[in-house]
């Protein structure tokens, strides 16, 4: 797709990314207190619902699905070509993949078999992506030395893993940056394929959708549609699982393809919104729809989920773009690092919880309820902050 709208920053993604990323800290933050109103916890698995918290990773997957086109073809207009395109592809995707498998690990219990400690595996673990995965200044002289000591770094960690019951490092799930990966290989190599007919994307989605709709379990029922197809086993070999993440992000690679060629046509912004409006209602529907043979649940991955949070979505994009149009964004001033350094934002809350523990540090019983939720909140602006010191002298995760 080429439109010189793709070549720059689009400022409405940034603060729906922004926004995402502090609920995404705020929610993951709520083990530490009591008393979270139910509606702003995730739902159970078999519960037909879904909260606060069920809605920011796949929020997070349509955003970063918005951005693929942006990026992709910036990478063209530098004179990056589909070569060099598919190895940036590849190698990002593998980065999120392997800071999923690292990061999942963590979350149990750690025994290195070194005898070091889980705190320090952490520190280290964190450590390793920022050497690896540093935004360096073009002319630093150390880059690639401070590259391979990440690399070694984390493959020492990796091979040194030892869970409690001595089990090696494995990937039981992807963790969330190795779904985010995964999902990101799919729709940035679909977009690649797709882009000089845009169109074809369309037809991607849909086919996503019906991975869902084959794979899903049905309401009240032990199986699927269909038990066993080729269509399993092709999301399977793929990563896709029942093609719910994929379903996210390629619905934000829609919105983003749409809403550029809406600016290129110069449609009024009152038929744009008209538009976003239609696409709200059309995946609402849809959600409401398929509701009748599906539950709604983030831990499935159901189509009612996905079409809830797609809807959503585009209406919360739409709402920032109008807020942009009309210079209204000086409150994105205080969160902005969220939107730019969203990587190192999500690696913050690693640090501060070793730090906490190596000083004993607690949450009171009486920061509960909506203090805790307030605790919470501050807690997350706290690593915002946080990461924008860090770019400030040099330190940011850019894969």
């Amino acid at each position: 797709m080429d439109s010189p709208s793709l070549t720059r920053r689009n400022l409405a993604i940034d603060m729906l990314r922004a926004l995402t990323m502090l609920l995404m800290v705020t929610v993951n933050d709520f083990w530490t207190v009591g008393g979270i109103p139910h509606f702003l916890e995730h739902t159970k698995t078999m519960e037909d619902g879904m909260g606060l918290s069920d809605v920011v990773f796949p929020m997070f997957l349509f955003v970063m699905g918005m951005s693929i086109p942006y990026a992709i073809e910036s990478r063209y207009r530098r004179g990056q070509g589909a070569d060099d395109t598919l190895a940036h592809i590849f190698l990002r995707g593998f980065a999120l993949i392997v800071m999923g498998v690292l990061t999942v690990n963590q979350e149990g219990s750690v025994e290195p078999l070194l005898g070091y400690g889980k705190l320090l595996w952490r520190v280290l673990m964190v450590l390793g992506f920022f050497l690896v995965w540093n935004n360096y200044p073009s002319k630093f002289k150390w880059t690639r030395l401070l590259k391979w000591i990440g690399i070694a770094l984390l493959v020492f960690l990796a091979v040194t893993f030892r869970d409690g019951k001595g089990n090696l490092l494995r990937s039981s799930w992807w963790g969330i940056l190795g779904l985010i990966g995964w999902a990101y290989l799919f729709c940035a190599l679909a977009y690649l394929l797709c882009r000089k007919k845009v169109h074809l994307l369309a037809f991607v989605y849909l086919g996503l959708i019906a991975v869902n709709i084959l794979t899903t379990s049905l309401r009240g029922e032990a199986g699927t549609i269909i038990p066993h197809s080729i269509i399993s086993d092709f999301a399977r070999a793929l990563n896709l699982g029942n093609a719910s993440s994929a379903i996210m992000a390629m619905g934000g690679v829609l919105c983003t393809v749409t809403s550029v060629s809406l600016r290129d046509r110069k449609v009024s912004e009152g038929k744009r919104l008209l538009i976003a409006g239609a696409g709200v209602v059309a995946a609402v529907g849809l959600g409401l729809l398929s509701h009748t043979w599906w539950i709604t649940s983030k831990n499935i991955g159901t189509l009612p989920w996905c079409m809830y949070v797609t809807g959503l979505s585009i209406g919360m994009y739409a709402l920032l773009s109008v807020l942009e149009a009309r210079g209204l964004t000086h409150w994105y001033k205080a969160i902005e690092p969220a939107g730019t350094a969203t990587l190192t934002v999500y690696m913050m809350p690693y640090l501060y919880y070793v730090l906490w523990s190596v000083l004993s540090l607690s949450t009171p019983e009486w920061v509960s309820g909506g203090i805790g939720v307030v605790k919470c909140l501050l807690f997350a602006m706290l690593c915002i902050w946080s990461a924008g010191l860090l770019g400030k002298i040099g330190i940011k995760l850019k894969i």
